[in-house]
């Protein structure tokens, strides 16, 4: 934990990216090509990678200011009524004007290997000049700060805002998704990136199936630049590795109702831990216990843990945790 000196402003969570009304629903299997599925246990919640990152922040107790776009649509409150109720500052979002609102349409089988198809709607309505009040924003940040962005808005957005936050000598933490829209070179010595393994696969061209797989593939991504990265594993865990080690995060066992957003529960939890001075494993085992706990329940904002529950899981995920040789 970093301690802070008296009047100092406390630290906070910038979260850039996706903002969304996500619509769920559990089905027995998706649908094979013309057949319709019958659907149980629809819900309307409060989505996208950004709003989830701050969303999480805020259950861990800390200030979190959101970066991103809704429409002028019904589907705007769906999306912010959630975070207002969470604490979230939404200075940061803006309306857009005769605009719909992200949408993100899930099925959820009953492994809770979820399928989602995003309309992206105002998460992409940016204009060049939209990117400087972000980069003002956190070059006034707080010392001990942390950007946490997502491609989710276009990447010359997140590109401004890396840069800013670098200048400011902030944590950066990246969830390079969708991967086709990251540039690596824009992100080197900067960021933490968080890539599942097919995002890791798009951003350096190897199959990551196993753990070697993916120790392979952080060796390429830290001889780009990239200073560190955690490549989650789709049954909880990790690899975590920088320049000069690497460790794997065994999953341990919980019951999996539902995957959508703990990936964006993983990005929140590691730079709230890393924001409080852990260093990296720990800070990726707090991570990865985050990531569990958001699958044991229905929807991704209702399904994030508090921290108590999180330090009670990290034991266990400490104890699976061990060095890599090579």
């Amino acid at each position: 934990m970093c301690f802070r000196e008296a009047g100092m402003a406390e630290p906070i969570v910038f979260s850039l990216g996706s903002i969304n009304a996500d619509f769920e629903m559990r089905v027995a299997h998706p649908p094979a090509p013309g057949e319709m599925a019958l659907a149980a246990d629809f819900a309307r919640f409060g989505g996208g990678k950004a709003a989830n990152v701050a969303f999480l922040a805020r259950r861990l107790g800390v200030a979190a200011r959101l970066y991103g776009r809704v429409g002028d649509d019904a589907l705007r409150d769906q999306a912010l009524a959630p975070l207002r109720r969470a604490g979230v500052d939404l200075a940061g979002v803006t309306t857009v004007a005769d605009a719909a609102t992200a949408v993100a349409m899930i099925m959820v089988p009953p492994d809770g290997n979820k399928s989602i198809i995003l309309a992206s709607n105002a998460n992409d309505a940016w204009a060049a000049e939209d990117a400087e009040p972000v980069a003002a924003a956190l070059a006034a940040a707080p010392p001990g700060s942390a950007l946490v962005a997502d491609y989710e808005v276009p990447s010359p957005i997140v590109e401004r805002a890396v840069a800013a936050a670098r200048e400011r000598g902030l944590i950066i933490v990246i969830d390079p998704s969708p991967a086709a829209r990251v540039d690596l070179d824009r992100l080197a010595g900067a960021a933490v990136l968080t890539p599942n393994p097919a995002e890791a696969e798009g951003l350096i061209g190897i199959r990551v199936d196993d753990v070697a797989a993916a120790a392979a593939a952080a060796d390429r991504l830290c001889r780009r630049g990239v200073p560190a990265l955690c490549v989650k594993f789709g049954a909880g865990g990790c690899l975590v590795a920088d320049a000069s080690r690497k460790w794997v995060i065994r999953p341990v066992p919980v019951p999996v109702v539902d995957k959508t957003g703990a990936g964006d529960a993983f990005a929140g939890a590691l730079a709230v831990a890393l924001m409080e001075g852990r260093p990296l494993i720990e800070a990726a085992a707090f991570a990865a216990a985050a990531s569990h706990l958001a699958v044991t329940a229905y929807g991704s904002q209702p399904a994030y843990p508090t921290r108590d529950r999180i330090l009670d899981l990290l034991p266990a995920l400490i104890a699976n945790t061990a060095a890599l040789e090579g």
